[in-house]
């Protein structure tokens, strides 16, 4: 793969030129020392694959995994559902990163309308540099806090997706790619659980949504039963109402544990709507 950035060719021109007897391209060994070093093969080619596209990616930015792809997925589903009922969706990408969901739902929904969030000043850059190139003018990117973003659209977004750090801090990655290269702020979620983030984005989800609005949110494997609790936890108004019903874990492709998927549920008529985070 090296060798084909470098040639700007497929990997099986690669192959040929390999048997061939072709001389390696220049700066081939350099590279192979740094990926010998553990950085990560998406930093020294500049790319990453996600769903048939591929994502500028480099250091300040987490590289989006092929399990996250899934997760865009049940948003993709969700947001076509909504488009095919109503004839238009609208997609929030919380915690956007690179602004992989966000792309993909742009690209394969059409007539959905897009936001993505980013806090992070050098994962913003990232997230519009990508949305530039592969969805320009079908998202928009805004730079803010997850918890508080895009207050003009509570009540009325159909779609919530979220990839958040969720890491807890004594669950160092062993990886070096992971561990020396992604972003600590795109890994660690908060809290003595990791979980102090993904609460902020499942109460802002709550906010967001309109009733029968669908959240996808990922998370760690063994951390599916407590993202159920802290999103079923979560109270809908003055009533003490759910926020949300419908609330379970859906698999990746691995057929691991890795996304909870919950529903809006519709406020108590005369109710004031407000989510309120439910006490420790």
């Amino acid at each position: 793969m090296l060798a084909a950035h470098l040639l700007g060719a497929g990997r099986s021109d690669v192959l040929a030129a390999a048997v061939l007897g072709r001389p390696a391209p220049e700066g081939l060994e350099a590279l192979v020392a740094r990926r010998a070093e553990r950085v990560p093969l998406q930093h020294l080619t500049g790319s990453a694959p996600f769903r048939g596209f591929e994502l500028a990616v480099g250091p300040g930015v987490f590289v989006p995994r092929p399990e996250t792809e899934q997760v865009a997925q049940v948003a993709v589903d969700a947001a076509a559902a909504s488009v095919a009922r109503t004839g238009y969706a609208v997609v929030v990408d919380l915690c956007t990163g690179s602004g992989a969901i966000a792309i993909a739902v742009a690209r394969e929904v059409p007539g959905a309308e897009v936001h993505a969030v980013e806090l992070d000043a050098a994962a913003h850059g990232w997230a519009a540099r990508n949305v530039a190139a592969l969805a320009a003018g079908r998202v928009g990117v805004v730079r803010g806090d997850a918890r508080t973003a895009l207050r003009a659209l509570d009540g009325t977004v159909d779609v919530v997706v979220s990839n958040p750090p969720y890491i807890p801090p004594d669950a160092v990655p062993v990886d070096p790619e992971v561990r020396d290269h992604d972003p600590g702020v795109a890994l660690y979620g908060l809290g003595p659980d990791g979980l102090t983030v993904p609460r902020g984005v499942a109460a802002a989800a709550a906010r967001l949504l309109r009733p029968g609005g669908v959240l996808v949110m990922e998370h760690a494997e063994v951390q599916a039963a407590a993202v159920r609790a802290l999103v079923g936890d979560l109270v809908r108004d003055a009533d003490g109402g759910a926020a949300f019903t419908d609330v379970r874990t859906e698999a990746d492709l691995s057929g691991r544990d890795r996304m909870v998927v919950a529903t809006r549920t519709a406020t108590r008529p005369g109710a004031s709507g407000d989510v309120k985070d439910s006490p420790p």
